[in-house]
Formats: structure tokens, sequence, C-alpha cells
């Protein structure tokens, strides 16, 4: 099925500065550029399994970690408005490079908003490292971005503790495809975690949402290096700790529900539905329907003249 978002927002589906009072019954609305965000989808079903959720993968304009950042912020809002318009009553930005670029000023919009963003867990990490040296995988973007560079030297300060950081190009790709044991991926993962590993890191932080898809790949890379003890740092569970703390302050918790009555989740991408398909069976080790988002791009530019 395809659902023409274009015309939902020419046509005023909703607007960037206003949307319908939240309802405790009506979804959690999560996006990422791509699939890397069922990363993040996983540990909030684990822990709100009474939830309905909405999931939206940006694969068509993927990855966004190459994308200039004011197209970022209009694809974010662009997306933000399309799952409101579906009854949202939160959103999680499950993308590391969309919540550097976009999520400010998310919040400035949607004031009232549930609303939860993912950052590289460089802090969790900072506290665990005994040898006060860290390590970090990220996208470009991630790792340019001023936001992260302040949080990295705020966090080194307080800590007393050295960041090792590595770009990952082109792992987003192969986790897109599928391809978590393939033997491009383990050759690319080996070079960046052999780099690490001689910098003496004790942590190494899975800075994008796709990484934890490839963590055991990265843990048998670990042990074939006789470097098992280096913890592994995913920021997924506090992503999901922080949405119940918010719904539960709005009392937008969904109620409890029948032990074979949990709660759903339907998947848009702007990809190839195909491919979503293969990505939900290869990740997920499920087979949903999944809707295909006609492009959006002029709707998108609109909301940014709007902030």
């Amino acid at each position: 099925m395809a659902i023409d978002l274009d015309w939902q927002l020419a046509n005023g589906a909703t607007s960037a500065a206003t949307f319908e009072i939240p309802m405790a019954s009506g979804p959690i609305g999560v996006f990422d550029s791509g699939v890397g965000g069922l990363s993040v989808v996983r540990h909030i079903q684990q822990r709100l399994p009474q939830e309905n959720l909405l999931y939206f993968a940006d694969s068509g304009y993927a990855p966004y970690g190459e994308k200039h950042e004011a197209e970022i912020v209009a694809r974010s809002f662009a997306i933000a408005q399309f799952l409101l318009a579906q009854g949202a009553k939160a959103l999680v930005v499950a993308c590391n490079t969309a919540t550097i670029a976009a999520i400010k000023m998310l919040r400035e919009q949607y004031s009232e908003l549930a609303l939860v963003g993912v950052e590289p867990g460089i802090k969790p990490a900072a506290a665990l490292s005994v040898a006060r040296r860290v390590g970090v995988l990220a996208t470009k973007r991630t790792l340019s971005g001023e936001k992260f560079s302040q949080l990295q030297s705020q966090i080194a300060n307080q800590h007393d503790v050295q960041f090792f950081l590595r770009a990952a190009t082109g792992l987003v790709e192969l986790i897109e495809r599928g391809e978590l044991h393939h033997a491009d991926t383990r050759e690319l993962l080996t070079v960046w975690l052999d780099e690490l590993i001689q910098h003496g890191v004790d942590a190494i932080v899975l800075g994008c949402t796709h990484y934890p898809f490839v963590q055991p790949l990265i843990e048998e890379i670990l042990r074939e290096r006789h470097a098992s003890h280096i913890q592994l740092i995913d920021t997924g569970d506090a992503v999901a700790k922080q949405l119940q703390r918010l719904l539960q302050e709005r009392e937008l918790l969904a109620k409890p529900f029948d032990s074979s009555d949990a709660g759903k989740t339907c998947y848009f991408t702007s990809g190839k539905v195909i491919n979503m398909q293969n990505a939900l069976r290869h990740l997920l080790q499920q087979e949903p329907q999944v809707d295909q988002v006609k492009q959006v791009h002029v709707p998108a530019l609109k909301v940014m003249s709007e902030i």
C-alpha cells in the first residue's frame, strides 16, 4: 500500500506548530533514516509491550550521515507531521544524526509533546571506563556536529577521559542491506576495532542506532583480538526508559493489556517495501505489513520556512 504524504501535507493533514491533543490510546511514533531505529523499537517493545507503535524508515533518503543539515531538519519535520497526523501521542527520533540536527527545533515547535531523541552514549561510557579511554563509532555527520563536540568536551573534562572517534563510513549501508555477517562488514569493523584497541580503550560507544545490529559481530572480533573486556554501549534502553517516564508524567501510558493482546507496530518506509520487509525479517524476525510513503521534498522545505 502506498501513502501519498505529499498530498497529506499539502492539504493540511497537520501543521508544524499544532497537533491534536494526544490520547493514552494513541500510538508512539518512531523514525530513523532507515532501519537502524528498529534497535530502539526493540527496547521500547520490551519495556512497554502494551503500547502501539508507528515506525517510519526514511530509507529513500538514507543515509542521513551524508546529507546537509538543512535537509535532515526538513525531512525530520515532514516525518514528524506524518506521524502526528496518524495520531501519535509521542515521538522518538531514533537517529543520532537527526537528533543532533533537528531535536532542538522539533522541541520548540512541539513544546507540549513527549519527544525523545538519541545521542551517542559517551556519558555512560565515560562513567564505566577504568582506563579513562573511550572509543566512539558513529557517522561522520554525528561526529562533526557542534552538539556532539560540546558534549564530548564537557564529559571529557568532567570525567578526565579521552575519546577516540572513528567515523564508520559505509556501515549503515551494509546494515540496511542486512549484511550483518558479510565479509565486507567484518573487514571494515576489524580495521576500526584494531585502531581503537591500539588506543587502549576499554569501552566503545555504538553511536548510531544501526550499530547494535552488528554487536554480535563486534563481540566476535573483540574475542578474536583477546579484547573481550571492552564494553559496548548501546543507549536504546535508556531511550525507552526516558520515553516511559515522559508518558507517565503526562498520564499517557497505555492501560495494561491482557497477555494475549500485546501492542501492535505499523511500519512505513520511503524506500522499497521489499527492502524493509527483508530488514524486519533479518533484524527482528518479523514479517508484518509495510506501507510505502511517497517521497517528501517540497512540503518539508516549506516547513523549514515556518521554523
